[in-house]
């Protein structure tokens, strides 16, 4: 585990937007962040970064909050596919926001530890363990196998679940990209998931 007083942290790319400064479609996002289902705005996070541009970041907190609440994905591979995707992107702010949320719902703490070491979870539930095989071939080649499909697609139990998984992978990599591109940390006493390459 790296300590978060040891590792150098890169400062972001984005100021801080102070309410009272805001332009109406940045406080119109603002509150309907604050009035979804998260119920709360955090500076640290994608939400922060989508301020800035809040036209776009309407559209992306509402698809969010969609992936985040409403699929048909139990919660526990839910969570176990944003811990996926986190790892491969490596986005601290991501993992650290999600880690704890996947546990709550059911990830066990070593099949977590595995996934941050990026080893394959060979403990976790078989729904995991297929999970985690049509995620990383994904990643890894760009396409996925007819096994893999297959096994997601029986395990979710359809086309539309099957449909509904693809689209909470793009949104949290673009979660992952929006936080590593403007360097959007953990908050400074959150130990970092992985080693944060010089800022340069």
């Amino acid at each position: 585990m790296s300590d978060p007083q040891s590792v150098k942290r890169p400062p972001s790319r984005l100021p801080v937007l102070p309410e009272e400064t805001m332009t109406d479609p940045q406080r119109r996002l603002l509150e309907a962040i604050k009035s979804g289902p998260r119920g709360k705005f955090t500076y640290g996070g994608p939400f922060a970064v989508y301020l800035h541009a809040p036209e776009f970041g309407a559209l992306a907190q509402e698809l969010g909050a969609f992936c985040r609440y409403k699929t048909s994905l139990p919660p526990r591979l839910s969570e176990f596919a944003i811990l996926v995707t986190a790892q491969h992107w490596q986005a601290q702010y991501e993992w650290h926001a999600h880690a704890a949320i996947a546990e709550r719902a059911g990830v066990s703490s070593q099949t977590i530890a595995d996934l941050r070491a990026g080893r394959p979870p060979s403990g976790a539930p078989e729904d995991e363990r297929a999970l985690y095989a049509f995620i990383t071939e994904l990643y890894a080649t760009r396409r996925v196998s007819d096994a893999n499909y297959a096994a997601v697609r029986k395990l979710l139990g359809g086309d539309s679940a099957t449909v509904e998984l693809v689209g909470l992978l793009g949104y949290y990599a673009l979660v992952a990209m929006t936080l590593n591109v403007f360097r959007m940390m953990p908050p400074a006493d959150a130990a970092l998931a992985f080693p944060e390459p010089d800022a340069s």
